[in-house]
């Protein structure tokens, strides 16, 4: 019986919790359908004629994303150079908009941005700020902006913000950081920027900025989702910029959506999502072991949110920066009341890094096991333990443990961690005991808190992983929540995982604590 098969009984299997494990369950079509059915609105500002610092390409920016989303459907208002007075009376108009016609909603700005205390500010063409007092005043608050639309209550929000070019101010007016804050995307709306938090973006050397230029030409691909349009967004300008570059976004979104969506939603046979899977699956074995980034950036291009992007976007940072990219990093401090933050993977494991784990049942918390994994090898993007008896990718994820090998495609760790972040995994290994098994799961980082185990408190980011495992007799519905703190610790601080069978019976409930580390 194919993978796929199995699939397909497993609402049988576990009762109704695994029908919500199925693909395109008909509630979640229901919704998408609803949605691009709804009317689209946009607000395209685009600000180049400045009286301090002018800029060559945000004006021919708007014109071309107005015109690009006027022909997939958008019904759009054009800004151009606009003075603060102008700046505002649009801003209500659009969110009065929203709150009358309920539709998909889109707001793009092109120009001058700024941030203070941890606000950001969009700058009309007449904006002379001498003091940090007058940056409110003379400017537009995105906070405020969004603050609008969330109370329009309209089904979704696109917020696109080309607006982190170099202080226009210079030596007259200096900010402590530049570019813009990193603000999480409230609900039903996906934030996007053109670089990432605390840094600058290019104006572009043609018609359009660097990043407008990507995102013209990616959100006219039939057929992509939203986060795979801006996936693809993100890989072009910084392969482009050489790593200067590197576009950010923020989403809570929980439906799909398509700037050109799918003729019909249909859910794929069993035969169809089988073959697809095989196919992408040879695309990143064959980039996989060639270690070649040309290779990698071609599997991530087709397959931005693909079942091994993440341990793709990890082998492709090693690769580049051996290569020589120093790419620009995001300012996420600790204190920024507008974000819970961001943190990549560190990936940087050294021989003798050394973990000491407890496991325990997560029931009757009663200590099952003790046991330490100390790096005895670093090769490439694999990671060796204890002389190969623990194997992970240099995001942790195992592929070899006890009981297990040949663990291929295993991405439940992420690249990056980011409130909102969510994925998709499937992976296949063998087992002693059962023999083969596939595992497929998705995954969402849905918090950071503060956590307490033996080795300390951390300020960890949740990650929570629901799915199902086959192999056996019958399979098993598998919940997972893993704690990290990036910034501390390269592997995982806690996990909890349990794994059940028919009718709710428990076959596994197990609790991972961290208990002492050392590492270089």
């Amino acid at each position: 019986m194919s993978f796929w098969s199995r699939r397909r009984m497993l609402g049988a299997a576990l009762g109704a919790g695994g029908a919500a494990l199925l693909p395109w369950p008909a509630t979640a079509q229901q919704k998408t359908s609803a949605l691009l059915r709804a009317p689209r609105r946009a607000l395209v500002i685009g600000n180049s004629s400045y009286k301090v610092s002018p800029l060559k390409n945000p004006a021919n920016d708007a014109r071309a994303m107005a015109e690009s989303l006027k022909q997939i459907g958008f019904d759009v208002t054009v800004v151009l150079d606009a003075p603060r007075a102008d700046m505002l009376a649009a801003a209500r108009q659009y969110t009065d908009a929203l709150a009358k016609s309920k539709p998909v909603g889109l707001f793009y700005f092109a120009g001058h941005g700024m941030q203070l205390a941890w606000r950001n500010y969009l700058l009309p063409v007449d904006a002379v700020v001498d003091r940090m007092d007058e940056v409110q005043a003379r400017c537009l608050d995105v906070n405020t902006v969004i603050e609008g639309i969330a109370r329009a209550n309209n089904p979704m929000n696109l917020i696109v913000l080309d607006a982190c070019r170099e202080n226009p101010f210079g030596r007259d007016f200096r900010v402590q950081q530049k570019g813009l804050s990193q603000l999480d995307a409230p609900a039903g709306t996906f934030l996007a920027y053109a670089t990432s938090p605390g840094n600058v973006a290019s104006d572009g050397a043609g018609a359009n900025g660097l990043y407008t230029e990507h995102l013209l030409r990616e959100m006219r691909v039939p057929e992509a989702k939203i986060e795979d349009v801006f996936k693809r967004v993100r890989l072009g300008v910084r392969r482009t910029s050489n790593g200067q570059q590197v576009p950010w976004e923020s989403t809570s979104l929980e439906d799909d959506f398509w700037f050109i969506p799918p003729k019909e939603l249909k859910r794929l046979s069993d035969e169809e999502a089988e073959r697809e899977f095989k196919e992408e699956s040879a695309v990143w074995e064959k980039a996989e072991a060639a270690a070649d980034a040309k290779l990698i950036e071609a599997y991530l291009s087709r397959y931005p949110s693909g079942r091994f992007s993440e341990v793709a976007q990890s082998s492709l940072d090693l690769l580049l920066a051996q290569q020589g990219e120093r790419k620009v990093e995001v300012v996420a401090p600790a204190d920024n009341p507008y974000s819970k933050g961001y943190a990549r993977a560190d990936v940087d494991y050294k021989v003798g890094d050394s973990y000491s784990y407890r496991a325990l049942d997560s029931i009757s918390s009663v200590i099952q096991r003790n046991y330490t994994q100390t790096v005895s090898r670093v090769h490439g993007p694999e990671v060796v333990y204890n002389k190969g008896g623990f194997i992970t990718d240099r995001l942790g994820n195992p592929t070899r443990v006890s009981g297990a090998r040949n663990i291929v495609g295993n991405q439940q760790f992420p690249a990056d961690f980011q409130l909102g972040k969510t994925w998709a995994t499937r992976f296949s290994g063998e087992n002693l005991n059962i023999g083969r098994f596939t595992i497929e799961l998705t995954m969402r980082i849905t918090a950071r808190e503060s956590v307490t185990v033996p080795a300390g408190t951390f300020d960890a980011f949740r990650v929570e992983g629901q799915g199902v495992r086959y192999g056996g007799q019958n399979p098993l519905q598998i919940r997972s929540k893993t704690w990290f703190a990036p910034e501390h610790c390269r592997r995982f601080v806690l996990r909890d995982e349990r794994r059940t069978g028919g009718r709710g019976s428990i076959q596994m409930a197990e609790r991972l604590e961290l208990v002492s580390f050392r590492q270089s």
